[in-house]
């Protein structure tokens, strides 16, 4: 239920900048992005403090609300598809079914300024993300596929009391987290060179990668969306974010390590081989039932024609599987080994074949079906530039997200507001299984104490 004092008080659309000759055409999707059209769309945000010197300045929220438009609209003179729609295209004879992006006949991005009368305390203080936070975000619950009646990309700037939360809404048929993030640091970077016109460090290549048997658009074997598309509702869901410091997750890699005597396993590996124990045990399942950790990988670092500045999606789930009383039995260095195997051996040649066997038979996510409910997602990365985002009110207090995507045993890693190694954890359980979590031994001890911003 939204906060009664929560008020939306303006609307617009941007548009980029300076329309390039090449933001007229048509984007083909890839089978990674069609892949996305039945989840949420990408809903992350940052959480600010008004600057003790501005917050009681009257034109404060007006100066600021005209500088995050205008370097929205440079912003996406790069980003152009975000400006876009989607686009099915269907012929009875021959038959095809294609869904592409239409980055020009559209209003662009929705940009949208609301308000509401708490307090940044009253947002990072409890224990639990408020459910207000929800409301942060454009788009709630919104399907990639509604893109096609919806804008790809939208912006809610929310005035608080004394802060300021800027939430971003991305399709997730339109990029990954990696090409999220980009598009983030590229509008935070635009926003503070104070410059009519600036060029971003890197080029983003916007030209979608194909198999080389794959000739697009891709032709799906559909004759209505009505066929793939399904409303996943999550049931309700405590949401709770739990900080490690550098140093925690230097002893937590240090134990796998050495549990299995090697050096290989990463910190990330050790810690979701944490989580994954711990949730298991959380839900008091039988030693007989299978359970999984999947992780998300980002491919471009796996295949030579990827660079990092591919803009689209290019993620692969992999995943280490194994029997509940196998998983508790064993160590945590067991099960974090478990883990570095199943992306060890994730690889140009496992990628390509995914793409083969999708080509010839299509598959839609779907939330509902995707994820079974005796597993546990580590979703985002740790290395992403999250706090490096400045919009002129210094270093964002916290990170936080919306409804998208989100079921029991869902996990979101952030980079922690100190650096240095630290990880931020977005834990996401049905009450029952949250609160035997607080109480399990094993996780409560490589915690630390979550440090709240002083505010």
């Amino acid at each position: 239920m939204v906060n009664p004092s929560f008020r939306c008080i303006s609307e617009c659309f941007v548009k980029p900048h300076r329309p390039t000759q090449v933001s007229n055409q048509i984007c083909n999707l890839t089978p990674w992005d069609i892949a996305m059209l039945c989840v949420h769309y990408i809903q992350k945000g940052l959480l600010f403090k008004k600057p003790e010197t501005l917050v009681h300045q009257h034109d404060f929220i007006e100066n600021l609300l005209e500088k995050l438009k205008h370097s929205l609209s440079l912003t996406l003179s790069h980003f152009y598809p975000l400006a876009g729609r989607l686009v099915t295209h269907k012929t009875q004879d021959p038959p095809s079914y294609a869904v592409f992006i239409d980055c020009n006949n559209s209003d662009g991005a929705r940009f949208i300024y609301a308000t509401l009368d708490m307090t940044v305390s009253d947002i990072l203080s409890p224990i639990d993300v408020p459910p207000i936070v929800h409301s942060f975000f454009d788009h709630h619950k919104a399907l990639n596929h509604d893109g096609h009646t919806m804008p790809l990309l939208s912006i809610q700037v929310t005035e608080l009391v004394d802060g300021i939360f800027i939430g971003c809404s991305m399709n997730h048929a339109i990029g990954d987290g990696t090409s999220y993030w980009n598009f983030f640091n590229t509008w935070s970077h635009i926003f503070q060179a104070h410059e009519y016109e600036v060029s971003i460090s890197q080029q983003l290549i916007h030209n979608r990668w194909f198999p080389n048997d794959c000739s697009p658009p891709i032709n799906l074997p559909f004759k209505h969306h009505d066929e793939f598309i399904t409303r996943f509702e999550a049931p309700f869901l405590r949401e709770r974010v739990f900080h490690f410091s550098a140093d925690c997750i230097a002893k937590l890699k240090a134990k796998a390590n050495s549990e299995c005597n090697t050096t290989r396993i990463s910190s990330f590996q050790s810690l979701s081989a944490l989580v994954w124990r711990c949730i298991t045990r959380a839900r008091s399942l039988r030693y007989d039932q299978r359970t999984s950790c999947k992780l998300a990988a980002n491919n471009r670092s796996r295949m030579e024609a990827l660079p990092e500045e591919y803009f689209g999606n290019s993620i692969h789930v992999v995943s280490a599987e194994t029997r509940t009383g196998e998983l508790l039995e064993n160590g945590l260095g067991w099960a974090a080994w478990k883990l570095h195997l199943s992306v060890a051996n994730h690889n140009e040649r496992v990628v390509l074949q995914f793409l083969k066997e999708w080509l010839q038979s299509p598959l839609i996510y779907e939330l509902g079906r995707l994820f079974d409910p005796f597993c546990v997602l580590m979703g985002s990365s740790p290395r992403f530039n999250v706090y490096g985002n400045e919009f002129g009110m210094g270093k964002a207090m916290a990170a936080r997200s919306g409804y998208a995507n989100k079921f029991d045993g869902k996990v979101t890693s952030y980079p922690g507001r100190e650096g240095g190694g630290s990880i931020d954890l977005e834990v996401c359980l049905t009450p029952d299984h949250m609160s035997k979590l607080e109480s399990d031994e094993e996780f409560i001890h490589a915690t630390s104490i979550s440090i709240i911003p002083e505010l």
